[in-house]
């Protein structure tokens, strides 16, 4: 039997209300539990009848579907439907699990739900209650036997990219550079550079350690990606990455185990 995930709908349009309504009606594992056409409304309501994603408009009299976001449950997700495509920066920075923008199509909605249901699986399975919607870990495995002695491995993120949530795995990242409030996820497939709105720092508290080291302020490498270490530069492919000098010790630390540094 699939899982549900329970969802309200806000929007202060009747016929905006209609449409999510019915998109909802025609998706298997979306259960409606209520329509609201004001913050204020839902908000009392999601105090006694707890859910798992909330679609939202964000420009709304009263109680804004932005404020709104600020006020729920660790463990509610939201999803932003608007027709401002200049909210999407703050749909960021609340952590909103996706941002449709109007009108919105089926197939975009189902998108967003897919992802949502991707994200909220794994937290089910993991047991590990929310985890961030950012970089929500996801498809690892392992034997019965070793489940009891370790944590699982992180296989794979999810990163919030334009206005999606899109997972890329491990195995696939090179190395990670870091612009102020962005990063941008360098791949080995050679497809384009993944830019995410988010900083180093989370993105690195994120990653597994053994994998992953920080090597300069602005970049952290795949250990696994290194193909050599040249005049104080890691060389990649055809990247060279500056080592910065207080990161020296924890790089050479992480390779002491590799073949690129002498036993």
């Amino acid at each position: 039997m699939m899982a549900t995930i329970s969802c309200i709908i806000i929007d202060d349009e009747p016929l905006a209300v209609k449409l999510m309504e019915s998109y909802v009606s025609k998706t298997p594992f979306l259960e409606l539990k209520g329509s609201f056409t004001n913050g204020g409304q839902a908000f009392e309501f999601i105090q006694d009848n707890p859910v798992d994603i909330l679609f939202c408009d964000i420009q709304m009299p009263g109680l804004s579907g932005m404020d709104l976001s600020k006020m729920l449950p660790e463990d509610t997700r939201i999803i932003f439907t608007t027709a401002f495509s200049q909210y999407a920066i703050e749909g960021f920075k609340v952590h909103a699990l996706d941002y449709l923008l109007k009108p919105i199509s089926y197939d975009d909605f189902l998108a967003a739900a897919n992802h949502a249901k991707k994200v909220i699986d794994t937290e089910r399975q993991s047991g590990t209650g929310r985890v961030h919607p950012r970089f929500a870990a996801a498809e690892y495995s392992l034997t019965p036997a070793a489940a009891h002695d370790r944590t699982p491995p992180i296989r794979s993120i999810f990163v919030k990219t334009e206005y999606r949530l899109q997972q890329i795995g491990l195995d696939n990242i090179t190395f990670i550079e870091g612009f102020k409030d962005y990063v941008r996820i360098h791949l080995a497939d050679g497809s384009d550079p993944i830019l995410s709105l988010m900083r180093m720092k989370a993105l690195e508290e994120q990653l597994p350690s053994e994998r992953f080291v920080r090597v300069q302020k602005s970049y952290i490498v795949q250990i696994d990606k290194i193909e050599a270490i040249e005049r104080n530069h890691i060389i990649i492919g055809k990247d060279r990455i500056p080592i910065g000098e207080t990161y020296q010790e924890a790089l050479f630390t992480a390779l002491s185990g590799t073949s690129l540094l002498p036993k």
